[in-house]
């Protein structure tokens, strides 16, 4: 007997702390029901601050005025630090960090989804920014770590003096906006349901557990289709 298969599609954000939390929770569901379903993951992009400059800014900063001080900025930043921590992910927010434009390392996933590696330029960005405080509004870093995955370092550094697939990034980004998607992370299960946030693992479990068999599940979903966002 075959094992049913159950399709995710994950929007998010290289810059976004709990689509990194929400990753490995997901991650941890995925693994615990390997055995009994088949898992197709598919990322596409989210930008928080797409308004951000091409240098970027001082992500302490930016957050203490987004934030309103800097004692709301540290209560905030702990508590993600600390949840983090709970999934195994050491977040490092140095007080020098950048956060960037991710126009480009959306468009740099985009590139290494055509060559087989999607999902390890995500995880790959994704560390890289929170957990070494890498400045992603350097090309050499995005090149650094794109050479990490096996890729071409004279063939990325092209490509991002370019404007390829930033087209193809913008369109996606416009599509989940009309469905609704407004935070990230958005989890949409076989183009049917709607998750929204980072989820517990159990929730997650729960979730496909119930559609890998077939069961209803009692969450909504946005459909461009019928208009309902």
């Amino acid at each position: 007997m075959s094992k049913p298969i159950i399709k995710i599609d994950v929007v998010s954000d290289v810059v976004c702390p709990w689509c990194y939390i929400g990753k490995r929770r997901l991650e941890k569901a995925i693994d615990q029901l390997k055995d009994k379903i088949d898992f197709e993951v598919e990322y596409h992009p989210f930008e928080l601050n797409p308004d951000t400059p091409k240098e970027g800014v001082n992500h302490k900063n930016y957050l203490i005025k987004k934030f309103g001080g800097e004692a709301r900025y540290h209560q905030l930043t702990n508590h993600v630090v600390d949840v983090a921590a709970q999934e195994g992910l050491k977040f490092n927010f140095g007080d020098d960090q950048i956060t960037p434009n991710t126009l480009d390392a959306h468009r740099l996933i985009a590139f290494a989804k055509l060559r087989g590696k999607q999902h390890e330029m995500k995880e790959a960005l994704m560390s890289a920014y929170f957990k070494k405080g890498v400045d992603l509004t350097q090309k050499e870093n995005l090149v650094n770590v794109a050479v990490g995955l096996g890729l071409d370092a004279n063939a990325v550094e092209s490509f991002l003096k370019t404007n390829e697939l930033a087209a193809e990034v913008k369109l996606e980004e416009q599509i989940n906006y009309k469905r609704g998607i407004s935070g990230v992370p958005f989890y949409i299960i076989n183009n049917k349901y709607g998750v929204s946030g980072a989820q517990p693992t159990e929730a997650f479990l729960q979730l496909f557990t119930e559609v890998g068999s077939e069961a209803s599940v009692n969450a909504d979903a946005c459909d461009v289709e019928i208009k309902n966002c």
